[in-house]
């Protein structure tokens, strides 16, 4: 077993160095040095992730309760780690700062400060916080984050803080550790991105390409009850912009809903959001219909789940949001916001993938897999290479409330989680921009008691290093500021005076009137007149928009 103590090395020397490649070598010792039980669990540490996403494990550690872990670890009060997570401006180091001070004499301090936990015994008490549920479930996260804090150095503590929020910030993203198991097991990286787009584990695709090398590579695929990452879209500026790159397209509705992936094995049904998170249990209407519906034994379906008002037309994307989020009392809330499902694609049928037939074939199995009804619809779908029918279509999706049109070469193949040529998405500029939301601001009067307004930030794909671009206070009702204060209530980091830090978990939807530079934010840029659009619940740190995209959508503007 590898001491846990191993692994923090490799972080603080990670910390300390900041080119990519280097930090590639780092990570490549580290998953050729460890055990092989513990390969899968530190290639997921090493980017922040203590479980799959798609297994719906969670930790349910949010701040206030990582607090009182620390507190009754170090013996000091809880009030006592926040004023050094104001302080030091990171729950990590705060949790060293209370812990090196700490006057009872753990079992490691006693053995000169050294690890007795292994990698694989942090990984099991992870496990068990996971599984903790009902009465008493609180407390029982907090008594084993407290064993854990009382079991390792306070250097270690730091990193155990960061993996209970999942949230390491030491810059290891998928493509480091893809390119470092390409490195430490001799395989070739775009086999390690392939397995990784296949199975959304990582830890799964080192396993793989450590035992059986390339080849254990190749033999990966898509399997029924773990997801499949989405084919994704790039923006066209026109429907003859899209011609001139595809001739020939395939015109869709694109649909003001939120993407939803199938998978059906006899009458199991699971459906997964477009964060890979189980969504099952909060959608049982739209479970029933697969069952019934679905006449494919075994599938994968691509899809868009979208609210319908009694205008016929999409409720507010806040509504539907609300069915995802809902995990108790469901069944009250099924009449009020009525579900419609959209099926586009079919990834896998029967026993066999179909990722790799043109999108044109995927379509007629699609048809034969489904029997179309009230509330789950195939998407419509027109041929054609003239403009003039894209923009008639354009025009009709807007008219029904949605967001513009989807246009796909009719002969790609599905390709995972790429954001290639081979789908395109025509909507109304300007562009909306997915934004992280980092801090925030206590209202003030009437609105004291609520966080008013929101730091927002973009992500350099490089570094990882979130890059503050503005702030957002209006678009929110005074219900709205309620519930999210509610939300981020429980994501606070920090707080000086009326200033807020959060956890970076939650995306904005934000709109605008203009892109400018500005020197007062780090990203170089401000957004003119912000307005929230819609809070994404749907999408993760990963999907939030780049820096890049911030700068091409600024020199769009200016042409």
């Amino acid at each position: 077993m590898t001491g846990f103590d191993s692994f923090v090395s490799v972080c603080r020397r990670i910390e300390s160095i900041s080119g990519s490649i280097e930090i590639t070598g780092v990570v490549s010792g580290l998953l050729r040095s460890v055990d092989d039980d513990e390969l899968a669990i530190v290639a997921r540490f090493i980017m922040g992730e203590v479980f799959p996403r798609w297994t719906g494990l969670e930790l349910g550690v949010g701040p206030n309760l990582l607090y009182m872990a620390i507190a009754k670890a170090a013996g000091i009060k809880v009030s006592q780690v926040k004023d050094l997570v104001r302080d030091l401006g990171d729950v990590g180091e705060a949790a060293r700062a209370a812990l090196v001070n700490k006057t009872e004499v753990s079992f490691s301090s006693f053995f000169g400060g050294k690890s007795s936990i292994s990698i694989g015994e942090v990984y099991s008490r992870f496990l068990d916080i996971a599984r903790f549920s009902g009465k008493g479930s609180q407390s029982a996260k907090v008594r084993t984050l407290q064993y854990l804090f009382s079991s390792v150095s306070p250097d270690e503590a730091v990193y155990i803080s960061r993996l209970a929020l999942e949230e390491l910030r030491i810059g290891v993203g998928e493509g480091i550790v893809r390119d470092a198991i390409a490195e430490a097991f001799g395989v070739d990286k775009e086999l390690v991105e392939r397995g990784y787009m296949l199975t959304n584990d990582l830890g799964m695709v080192a396993c793989t390409a450590k035992r059986g090398g390339e080849a254990g590579l190749r033999g990966l695929g898509i399997r029924v009850g773990r997801p499949v990452k989405m084919m994704l879209a790039q923006v066209v500026e026109s429907s003859e912009a899209a011609v001139s790159a595809l001739g020939c397209v395939a015109v869709e509705w694109k649909f003001d809903g939120a993407r939803i992936q199938v998978h059906k094995d006899g009458d199991r049904v699971i459906l997964y959001s477009r964060r890979l998170e189980n969504v099952t249990d909060s959608l049982p209407d739209i479970v029933g219909r697969v069952r019934s519906r679905v006449v494919a034994r075994e599938a994968i379906l691509d899809g868009e789940v979208v609210a319908i008002g009694a205008d016929g037309k999409p409720m507010a994307f806040q509504q539907l949001l609300r069915r995802f989020r809902r995990k108790h009392g469901v069944e009250g809330i099924l009449g009020k916001i009525p579900l419609t499902l959209n099926l586009f694609d079919i990834m896998y049928m029967d026993g066999r993938s179909l990722i790799d037939l043109p999108l044109r074939e995927r379509r007629r199995f699609l048809t034969g897999a489904v029997r179309e009804g009230e509330g789950l619809l195939l998407a419509k779908e027109t041929i054609t290479s003239d403009p003039h029918v894209i923009d008639s279509v354009y025009a009709d999706a807007l008219e029904a409330g949605h967001e513009g049109v989807m246009l796909k070469n009719p002969l790609s193949v599905y390709t995972p989680g790429k954001r290639g040529r081979n789908w395109l998405k025509l909507k109304p500029i300007m562009e909306n921009l997915d934004l992280v939301v980092v801090g925030g601001e206590w209202g003030k009067g009437r609105r004291a008691h609520l966080i008013g307004s929101y730091v927002l930030a973009c992500i350099d794909p490089e570094s990882r290093e979130l890059l503050q671009i503005g702030r957002v206070g209006t678009g929110m009702s005074d219900e709205d500021l309620k519930d999210l204060t509610e939300v981020f209530r429980e994501l606070i980091v920090s707080e000086e005076g009326r200033d807020l830090s959060f956890e970076p978990k939650i995306i904005f939807e934000v709109a605008y009137e203009e892109i400018q530079k500005s020197s007062n934010y780090s990203s170089g840029y401000a957004l003119r007149f912000p307005r929230l659009v819609r809070v994404r619940y749907d999408k993760s740190l990963d999907d939030a928009d780049t820096i890049d995209r911030v700068e091409s959508l600024y020199l769009r503007q200016r042409r």
